[in-house]
Formats: structure tokens, C-alpha cells, sequence
């Protein structure tokens, strides 16, 4: 019997984190990001590659806010799933966190194909911060993990190009505004998942563009792809040619490593057991790179697999497609224009060995049945959507109010505006930005030129200086966003946003102590005007506490730091972020013996970032003991 493919909705139930309440406070400063090149080596690299790399970087996370709320305690969660079913496949869509691929289930040989996470546990890797690991994450906007990695997209109902019923996920990227598409189906009898991308630039001018597609893979698989050397990045931040490593395990520290792969080969990377069982992925040749990245077999990566879901749980390895040919490079996307492409997954047998995974690839998907299924998506990618599956973001919507813009196949409807778009809707229409009705943090700061442009000619209220010294700030006006923030402090009745902007400012231009002083003078101002701790009052306070302390003691303040330190919440103390702030403190006080105590109690950063070794640097000022392996997350060799 047949089964024909079914598009429905079900549940998932997890172990899960809480994701909290994203941080209030604008993201002035670029996070620490490891996955840059180190200038010195571009000389060394091809000049397409060179220019590619140093072409549209990333210099600030606006509009976008960092998602740090979340902790490590978890409890059982039912998560909104889309399943995607004929004969052969089953294929199991997370539309809430960022389309994810959290299973692709192989029926005839009742094989898992992807690394499955048993929990859900965010952990600091987006560019944003929170994301997960496990199944096949789409990565847009620039280099690093989507910022839409934990946040929902819109799903619903489209035709397929075999008459039978497409899953399309679509939302609008804010880093570098752009509107996207991702169509998955399954032919009837087919064995393999396609997928069909579409990337769309309305604007008058060239953007960036970036994408990877990554996928999770149980360690202990041979990755093969057609190539015979690749480039290493690790976090040493350079960039080098190698051999093709010949087992993900092979390695001791974590790295990356970027196929070499020749114009003329067909575009596909596979992970086969030792039996030869396991995922391959192809793609039509838009989607030129292929990447490999490992954890290595060093305590440090081992301690990063464990963090991202629990002890015991098999660890994974990526197999990754993207535009460019490493990730660390942006495309040029030219103005009015898109890219399009389709992505084919599923189950290969084969010796692995390249040779022979790529002849077993060829008889069961031939490289122009990819091209074939491409030029048949296309002409339906247009096609507007049928029944809503799940409703992403209002951010679309607002930007096609705005802009009028025509954009077939991907509707934002004004229905999904909510009360993050209100007053940026109010400026739009009525030329003003409303005063909030209540006190309460300042939502969230659009940049793009025309949003700045708006604010430029609004009535300047200290709420409005505010977001204009944030947008000004954001296209490298400097300058003009102190004198905003500064217009805005005269007559604010919230005094402690714009503070801290000007805080971040003294920062940038070296002034620690002026820093440190308006710091402490925007945390004594929530502290007065913090009306409850109640989830918002509570994220603002954490943020801004975070950053004060961290200011006081790189000033040498200690008893102003321990003054803030005081006045915090007392779950706020408990987090464990804030525990390592008060080892800090505790050694800055004099108490060694006292900060070596909080190591000895135990605690966890919820939120350590990628790369991060603030945790053994404290650890290497208490002592020669070496560093517990709880704490244990470098991912470099040591120094």
C-alpha cells in the first residue's frame, strides 16, 4: 500500500530549559565572535575567498536583542511540531525554534539519520546568544549561528511541484533585512527530503548574504566529501590549508574544516558508520560549500558536549552546506535580486570511501534529478500559502508597510503585528514615538536608515533621543548618538537606558573611569524606578548589574561593586553567572580563600559563550591546581 505524504501537526515533550526573557539592554558592543580571520592571514588565501571574507563583516547585533534569560534546570516541555510523512521518511519541523529539522527518521531500515538531542538545552552559541544543538538548523544573516535559532518562524501549507503539499517556513532576518524561504517536501516514494531555499534582496542596494545549512550527525561516522584537502579554522583564528581529516575524531581540539571542492564536482557531503549506513546531503551548485565541524577529543570538548544536552548522550559531529566556500565569508546579494537553490537529504549505503559514496549517490539521486526538482520548485516557490501552520514574528510585516513591497509566496500580514511593532507602526503612520503608558524598560531600537531617518524628524521626547542615539550609534555616528543620549538625559524621567548608553560609550573611547562612574549612576537610577521583580524589572536588573560590576572592578571600584552587588535580587545572586562575578569581587575584596569557596560549592554559567575562558583564567589566579573538569570548556590548545 502507499502511503502518500501527509503534512501534520503534533507534539514533541522534552526535558527543557526555560528560554526567559531576552536582554533589554541594546547589544552597542559585538560580542566576543570567534569565527573571524585574523587579518594577517588574508594575504595567504585565494582572492575570492579574501575579498569574500572581508566583505560585509558583522559590526553590531541591532536590531536584534541577545537571548540570555535562559538557565540549566529542565523540566518536561511540550514543543509544537510539523511532521512531514510519505513511505519511506518521516521528517519532524520544530516552526518555534528557528525550523529546525529535529528528526528525519529513515522507515525501511528504522535508522535515525540525524543526531537526535533527547533535551533542549540553550546554550551560548548564536550570534545572539541562545541556541541549541542537534538536526538541521537553515543559518542566515552572517557568520555564526542565526539569530533566529531559538524564535519562531511562519509555517503553513503550499502546493508541491508532484501536486501533492509542500511545509513552507518563512520570516524576515533584521541583521541584514532580508526575507527568506525554506519549502520541504517529500515526492511520493521518495526516499530522500527536499528542500528549496530562496533568499530575496528588495532593496536598492547590495546586501550581504550568508547561509549554512547544518546538520547534527552521531560521532564515530566518516564524513566524506569530494575532495582532497580542506581549509582548517580553529580557534586560534587562523585559516590553513590541510589534508582532508579521515575521522572527526582524529582531531583534539574543536575546528572547522571547509572542503576544498573542485568547480566542476557535484556538491555533496555524507556521514556513513563503519557499516557504510547513514545521511547524505546534495544540492544544486548555488550551495557551493561543504564543511566538516568537530568537538575533537580534548576534555574541553568533551565538556561542551556534555554541556549542550546531559552525561551519557552519545556525542555528534556537523556536516554543513553553505553559499561561500568557508564561513567566514559573505556573497554579495545584488540590489533586487534573489538566490534559490534546493537541498536534497536521506539515507545512503555505501562503502565509505568517497569514490564509492559518490557512485551509490549517483544511481539513487542522480546529480540532474537535483537540477530537475530545482527547476520544477521554482515556479511554485510564488505560490501564496494555504492553511497557517504557525505564525512567526510581526518584524516582516512592519518592513513591508513600510516599504510597500510585492513579495510573492511569503506574506507578511499586518494581522501578525504585535506590541513590539506598536510604536514603531505609531512613528510610521503619525510621524511621533508614543510615550510608553507605563514605566517600564524601552522596547526594542529599529536602525536601518529609514527607522533613523523617521526618528530625525520626530519630536524629540527623551524616549525618542534615546532610539535615535541607538540607530545613530548603530551606522557608526558616534559622536551624534552621545549628543542624542545626552539631549535625552536632560529631561528623561528614565534616566539609566540612556546612562548606560553613554557608559558603553566611555568604554569604547577608553574612558574606564567616567565608565564605571555612569555605571553606578544608571544602576542606582533602575534601582529607584524598578517597580516590581517581576520578569521584565528582573531582566533589566540582571543586565544592567552584569555590566556595572563588571565596569566597577575593571576600574579598580571594589566597594562601589560590592554596593551593587548588595542592592541585586537575591535569584539574581544565585545565577550562575553572578557567582563568578562574586568570585571576582571576593578576590578583588582580598578574599581569595573566600572566591576559591564559591568554585568549591559549585556553579554553572548558563550563558559561558563559545570559545570563553574567563572561568580557568579566575581559576589559574587562585592557585596551581589544575582546572576542575566541570569547568573545563577551552577549545584551544593551551598556552
Amino acid at each position: 500500500m502507499v502511503i502518500v505524504t501527509t503534512i501534520r501537526r503534533d507534539v514533541l515533550t522534552l526535558p527543557a530549559a526555560q528560554l526567559g526573557p531576552d536582554n533589554p539592554l541594546p547589544p552597542l558592543r559585538l560580542p566576543h565572535e570567534v569565527h573571524r580571520i585574523d587579518v594577517r592571514d588574508r594575504d595567504d588565501l585565494p582572492r575570492d575567498m579574501a575579498r569574500q571574507a572581508a566583505y560585509g563583516p558583522l559590526h553590531s547585533l541591532l536590531p536584534v536583542r541577545v537571548r540570555d534569560g535562559y538557565g540549566r534546570e529542565r523540566a518536561p516541555r511540550r514543543f509544537e511540531t510539523i511532521v512531514i510523512e510519505n513511505d519511506r521518511l518521516t521528517v519532524t519541523v520544530l516552526p518555534g525554534l528557528g525550523g529546525r529539522v529535529a528528526s528525519l527518521f529513515h522507515k525501511p531500515t528504522g535508522r535515525e539519520l540525524l543526531y537526535r538531542n533527547p533535551v533542549f538545552q540553550p546554550a551560548n552559541f548564536a550570534l545572539n546568544g541562545a541556541w541549541f544543538s542537534g538536526g538541521i538548523e537553515w543559518n542566515i544573516g552572517a557568520t555564526g549561528h542565526t539569530t533566529l535559532s531559538c524564535a519562531p518562524l511562519h509555517a503553513a501549507r503550499v502546493p508541491a511541484p508532484d501536486g501533492g503539499e509542500m511545509l513552507r517556513l518563512w520570516e524576515w532576518e533584521r541583521l541584514r533585512d532580508l526575507p527568506f524561504q525554506v519549502d520541504l517536501w517529500l515526492p511520493e516514494r521518495s526516499d530522500f527530503l527536499y528542500v528549496g531555499v530562496r533568499i530575496r534582496n528588495p532593496h536598492e542596494r547590495p546586501v550581504p548574504g550568508y547561509w549554512w545549512s547544518n546538520t547534527a550527525v552521531p560521532e564515530g561516522r566518516r564524513v566524506l566529501a569530494p575532495a582532497e584537502e580542506a581549509w582548517q579554522f580553529g580557534h586560534e583564528r587562523h585559516l590553513r590549508p590541510v589534508p582532508v581529516p579521515p575521522d572527526p575524531l582524529d582531531t583534539p581540539y574543536a575546528a572547522d574544516y571547509f572542503y576544498d571542492l573542485p568547480d566542476t564536482r557535484r556538491r555533496w557531503i555524507a556521514a556513513l558508520d563503519p557499516d557504510g549506513h547513514g545521511l547524505v546531503q546534495t544540492s544544486t551548485d548555488v550551495l557551493r560549500g561543504r564543511k566538516l565541524f568537530v568537538w575533537g577529543t580534548g576534555s574541553g570538548g568533551r565538556r561542551w558536549q556534555e554541556w549542550l544536552t546531559e552525561p551519557g548522550t552519545g556525542g555528534y559531529c556537523e556536516i554543513q552546506a553553505g553559499l561561500a566556500r568557508t564561513q567566514l565569508e559573505h556573497v554579495r546579494l545584488e540590489p533586487e535580486s534573489e538566490v534559490t537553490w534546493l537541498e536534497a537529504y536521506g539515507a545512503l549505503e555505501a562503502a565509505p570511501v568517497p569514490a564509492e559514496a559518490e557512485s551509490r549517490l549517483g544511481a539513487v539521486l542522480p546529480r540532474a534529478a537535483v537540477d530537475a526538482a530545482h527547476a520544477a520548485w521554482k515556479p511554485y516557490a510564488d505560490t501564496e500559502p494555504g492553511e497557517t501552520l504557525a505564525v512567526g514574528s510581526g518584524w516582516g510585516a512592519l518592513e513591508v508597510l513600510r516599504a510597500d513591497w510585492k513579495l510573492p509566496g511569503t506574506p507578511f500580514d499586518e494581522s501578525t503585528l504585535g506590541e513590539a511593532q506598536a510604536p514603531w507602526l505609531e512613528l510610521l503612520r503619525a510621524g511621533s514615538f508614543p510615550e510608553p503608558r507605563r514605566v517600564r524598560p524601552p522596547g526594542e531600537t529599529l536602525v536601518a536608515p529609514h527607522w533613523r531617518d523617521m526618528l530625525e524628524t520626530a519630536p524629540a521626547t527623551p524616549l525618542t533621543e534615546y532610539h535615535l542615539g541607538v540607530a545613530q550609534w548603530h551606522s557608526g555616528d558616534r559622536a551624534q548618538a552621545v549628543r542624542s543620549w545626552e539631549r535625552g538625559l536632560e529631561l528623561a524621567p528614565s534616566r539609566w537606558p540612556l546612562l548606560r548608553c553613554l557608559a558603553v560609550a566611555d568604554q569604547e573611547t577608553g574612558n574606564r573611569e567616567r565608565a564605571a562612574e555612569r555605571y553606578a549612576e544608571a544602576f542606582d537610577d533602575l534601582c529607584q524606578e524598578r517597580r516590581d521583580d517581576g520578569e521584565s524589572w528582573t531582566a533589566a536588573t540582571a543586565a544592567l548589574a552584569r555590566e556595572t560590576l563588571e565596569a566597577l572592578l575593571a576600574a579598580g571600584r571594589t566597594a562601589e561593586a560590592r554596593s551593587v552587588w548588595e542592592r541585586l535580587y537575591p535569584a539574581i545572586r544565585a545565577r550562575g553567572r553572578f557567582r563568578l562575578i562574586e568570585a571576582r569581587l571576593l578576590l578583588a575584596e582580598g578574599r581569595p580563600e573566600a572566591a576559591r569557596a564559591v568554585f568549591d560549592e559549585g556553579f554553572e554559567v548558563a550563558d559561558l559563550r563559545e570559545g570563553a575562558e574567563a572561568i580557568g583564567d579566575l581559576w589559574s589566579r587562585l592557585g596551581d591546581e589544575p582546572l576542575p573538569p566541570r569547568h573545563d570548556f577551552r577549545m584551544r590548545p593551551r598556552t
